[in-house]
């Protein structure tokens, strides 16, 4: 059996992340090849980690991408079980280094897909690898839920502890007006851009709702209609990205406001992680 030196076996941990104990028995099982010592390592955290896919990850983080050339945008969400880890710094690059490669690379139409391409920061690796590198390290089940990408010009947005984001294509050129639409976004929940994207059904409902309360006032027919469709704003208010007041200038509806920043609104995506 090939002599295993505590330089070897300091050299893996580093590598690895690993315990030192685990190192020494790969290193052994392996005949002192550093090599294989990885790959035997990376199998028996395979392993433990198949054991415990059970597990719910509804921490991580939602991580968003803007190319310098402004033209594409990129939005991942990376799970793990608990909220420390989503702050690990190295799970921190990991979920960067999927944004930038989707953004940077020729795309991809699953996580997946994405997952098999190579690594931004770590040469020679793939994301997949770093991927499993990483959950074998620190033992807990991550998950890429979601991946995003915009071909076009866009703002972008998420929240500093990754809990929400948000991606805003427009029309024009104003990256500050745009990541302040997004961030109004990631704030205030609207679930469509205009109030044609709305569910006729939903709004169709609503309005009986409003009917109903108007007749319950005592209000002629003949003027119930109108009242309604005015009552109805708050409703588009509440749902439609355009109708909202914009939080920095509640006076205009975010339409006028980015109107007046010379952007026009083309489709936005938010994403905010499960609450626990």
């Amino acid at each position: 059996m090939a002599e295993i030196t505590a330089a070897a076996v300091k050299a893996l941990r580093e590598q690895t992340g690993l315990p030192m104990m685990d190192c020494k028995k790969a290193l052994q099982d392996a005949g002192g090849d550093s090599g294989k010592a990885v790959e035997l390592l990376r199998k028996a955290g395979a392993k433990v980690m198949e054991k415990r896919s059970g597990r719910a990850t509804t921490s991580g983080r939602i991580t968003i991408y803007l190319s310098p050339n402004a033209k594409v945008a990129t939005m991942i969400d990376l799970r793990c079980e608990s909220a420390p880890v989503s702050t690990n710094d190295d799970f921190v690059q990991l979920a960067n280094d999927l944004a930038k490669q989707l953004a940077e690379g020729p795309g991809a139409a699953s996580p997946a897909a994405l997952l098999a391409q190579s690594s931004p920061s770590k040469a020679g690796s793939t994301l997949q690898q770093q991927f499993d590198d990483l959950t074998n390290r620190i033992r807990e089940v991550f998950k890429l839920e979601r991946i995003v990408r915009i071909d076009g010009v866009c703002g972008g947005y998420a929240h500093h502890n990754g809990a929400n984001g948000a991606l805003l294509e427009v029309e024009g050129n104003n990256p500050e007006a745009a990541k302040d639409i997004c961030m109004h976004i990631a704030a205030m929940r609207p679930g469509v851009l205009n109030k044609e994207d709305l569910d006729p059904t939903l709004v169709a409902k609503e309005r009986e709702i409003l009917s109903a309360a108007a007749r319950q006032e005592g209000k002629p027919e003949k003027i119930i209609e109108k009242m309604v469709e005015g009552r109805l704003h708050n409703f588009y208010a509440e749902h439609c990205l355009a109708e909202q007041p914009f939080v920095k200038d509640d006076k205009k509806t975010v339409a006028q406001a980015a109107k007046d920043a010379g952007l026009k609104l083309v489709k936005f995506v938010r994403w905010e992680l499960p609450k626990e």
